[in-house]
C-alpha cells in the first residue's frame, strides 16, 4: 500500500516508518523542509505529489512544559491547522484511511484515573499544555464530523506519553524522560553533586517505549475502522520522583536529586485505561519501564556529540 507519514522524519515518525517498510509499504515520508502543513497550498502539492492511499498524520509542534509556557499559541495555531489541511485534502483525494494521533494533554485535568476515552469531554484540560491539548482534540470532531458527512476513515489514537531512541533531548523543548536521562548523564560525567528538577516529583506519569507505540499505530491501521478514540499505553504509573531515581540508578549517578518547587508540576497524575486498544485491535505494550530506560540511556550515551 502506498502511505504517507507527516512527521516521518521525526521521533516516532522514523520508528513508524521502518515498521511500515518492513511489511512491505511503499512509505512516503513529508518533511518539514519539503512540506509545510500549516499551508493549504503546501498540503495540495503533498497529496499530488504521494498520491496515497493510507496516510498516518503524525507531525506535531509540541514540547515539555517550559516549551508548550513559551509557545501557547504556536502550538495551537500549527497543530490546528495542520490537522484540519490533512483530513480536507484526504477528502479531496479520496484517501482511502487516515490514522490521526492525538495526546492524552487533551483529557481534563482532573479526569477521573485512569483516564478512560468517554471523559475526554469532562473538563478543561491542563493549563499549561491546554492550547495543545485542545487543538489536538478539536480533530477528533473533524474525523467523526468527516465521517459521518463524507464517509472518509479516520481513526483516532491517543498515545501516552512516549520515550525511546532517537528522541529529543534539548533540554529547552524536550519532555521528561530525555531531560531527565540528559541532565542526569552529564551531571555524572561531571563529578556534579546535585540535579536540579522542577516541581517537587509528586505528579505521575505513564509512558510508552516508542517502538510499541510504532506497533499500535499499525495494528490500528489494520483492524480498526471506527469512530471512537482509542488509547495507546501500559496502563501503569510512576511518579516523577521515582522516575528520576530509576533513571539515576541506570546511570549509576551517585549524586542528589534536587526538586525546584517554584516551578510547574503540570498535570497532577497520568494513567490510561487500555483495554479499548486490547478489545478492538489487540494491542498490548511489550516493553517494561526500566528495559525502555536502559535502552534509551545506552542509545544517548552512543549518539551524543562528545562532551
Amino acid at each position: 500500500m502506498r502511505t504517507l507519514v507527516t512527521g516521518g522524519a521525526g521521533f516516532l515518525g522514523s520508528h513508524l516508518v521502518e515498521r511500515l517498510q518492513a511489511q512491505g509499504h511503499e512509505v512516503v515520508v513529508a518533511r518539514r523542509r519539503d512540506y509545510d502543513l500549516t499551508s493549504m497550498a503546501d498540503a495540495a502539492r503533498l497529496w499530488a505529489d504521494a498520491e496515497p492511499e493510507l496516510v498516518f498524520h503524525l507531525a506535531a509542534e509540541v514540547g515539555g512544559i517550559g516549551a508548550n509556557r513559551a509557545n501557547p499559541g504556536r502550538y495551537w495555531y500549527a497543530n490546528l491547522a495542520m490537522g484540519i489541511h490533512v483530513l480536507e485534502q484526504c477528502r479531496l483525494h479520496g484517501t482511502r484511511k487516515l490514522v490521526l494521533v492525538g495526546t492524552i494533554c487533551s483529557y481534563p485535568k482532573h479526569a477521573p484515573v485512569p483516564f478512560r476515552e468517554d471523559d475526554l469531554w469532562s473538563g478543561y484540560p491542563e493549563e499549561t499544555n491546554a492550547p495543545y491539548g485542545i487543538a489536538k482534540k478539536t480533530l477528533l470532531v473533524g474525523a467523526q464530523a468527516y465521517r459521518e458527512q463524507y464517509g472518509l476513515n479516520a481513526i483516532y489514537l491517543l498515545p501516552v506519553n512516549l520515550y525511546g531512541p532517537r528522541d529529543n533531548f534539548d533540554l529547552e523543548t524536550s519532555h521528561v524522560i530525555p531531560a531527565l536521562i540528559r541532565k542526569v548523564v552529564e551531571a555524572s560525567e561531571r563529578g556534579e553533586g546535585e540535579v536540579v528538577l522542577w516541581g517537587d516529583g509528586s505528579p505521575t506519569r505513564e509512558f510508552l517505549y516508542v517502538e510499541d507505540c510504532a506497533e499500535g499505530l499499525a495494528l490500528a491501521a489494520e483492524r480498526y475502522d471506527g469512530p471512537d478514540p482509542v488509547n495507546l499505553g501500559t496502563g501503569e504509573e510512576i511518579s516523577i520522583r521515582e522516575l528520576a531515581l530509576l533513571v539515576a540508578e541506570l546511570v549509576s549517578y551517585q549524586g542528589e536529586i534536587v526538586w525546584d518547587t517554584t516551578k510547574p508540576n503540570g498535570q497532577p497524575r497520568r494513567r490510561l485505561d487500555t483495554s479499548r486498544a486490547q478489545a478492538l485491535f489487540g494491542f498490548r505494550a511489550r516493553t517494561p519501564l526500566r528495559q525502555g530506560l536502559a535502552r534509551t540511556v545506552a542509545w544517548y550515551r552512543k549518539a551524543r556529540p562528545c562532551p
